[in-house]
């Protein structure tokens, strides 16, 4: 069951993320303030699955390692540590002051520099989550290690 929540749950983890962000992008250059609005709103209540999504692919991939380090999976896991605290030190608290600023109709320049965080901050983790994908698919044998 581990080898099924894993990857589920880390391609719906990553789905989230890369949702969010392009939902982001595409609002703040092309679209109204309503539609800005509407995506910054929206993203809190994606949160109700992308935390879920995220804790299962970490419990299941530790799970999975059964005590194991070294390799890849030590690179996974720094990895994933990373991607635990952008999430709740910058990208989860950004999404609640963003939606908040959103619904009040503050597009001030605050509310922009916290926008162009919280833009990094999900590319980076769409990157971190992105490298562990292929890692993980490298320890299953799904993928190979490019020939040195």
């Amino acid at each position: 069951m581990k080898k099924i929540i894993h990857p589920v749950a880390g391609g719906l983890a990553m789905l989230c993320i890369a949702t969010f962000w392009l939902a982001t992008a595409l609002s703040e250059s092309f679209g109204t303030d309503e539609t800005i609005t509407a995506v910054k709103t929206a993203i809190p209540w994606g949160l109700l699955v992308l935390i879920p999504a995220l804790m299962a692919a970490g419990g299941s991939g530790f799970a999975l390692a059964q005590g194991r380090r070294g390799g890849l999976l030590s690179a996974k896991i720094k990895r994933m540590q990373w991607i635990a605290a952008n999430g709740v030190l910058i990208l989860i608290p950004a999404a609640l002051f963003l939606a908040s600023k959103a619904r009040a109709g503050e597009f001030d320049g605050v509310f922009y520099a916290v926008q162009a965080l919280e833009l990094a901050a999900g590319a980076a983790n769409i990157a971190l989550l992105g490298l562990n994908m292929r890692d993980g698919l490298r320890m299953t044998g799904r993928l190979r290690r490019p020939a040195r």
